[in-house]
């Protein structure tokens, strides 16, 4: 009964911790570069256009209608 209640508090303290460390979010093979970190935010930075809204045109006024 003893070698039940050790195996079973095991896999209970195995899984508590899988849940207490933290998920990568980053796959193992990518790596941060400064490099194109600093070109992406230049061009970023160089990107940005001023947006005018365009002036819609005017309605035409009604006619009158001719006297019948």
């Amino acid at each position: 009964m003893k070698r039940i209640g050790l195996t079973l508090a095991a896999a209970v303290t195995i899984a508590a911790g899988s849940f207490v460390t933290p998920a990568r979010a980053v796959p193992p093979v990518a790596t941060p570069s400064p490099g194109y970190d600093a070109r992406l935010q230049e061009s970023r930075k160089s990107a940005t256009t001023t947006v005018t809204p365009m002036l819609q045109p005017a309605k035409p006024k009604p006619r009158k209608r001719p006297p019948q």
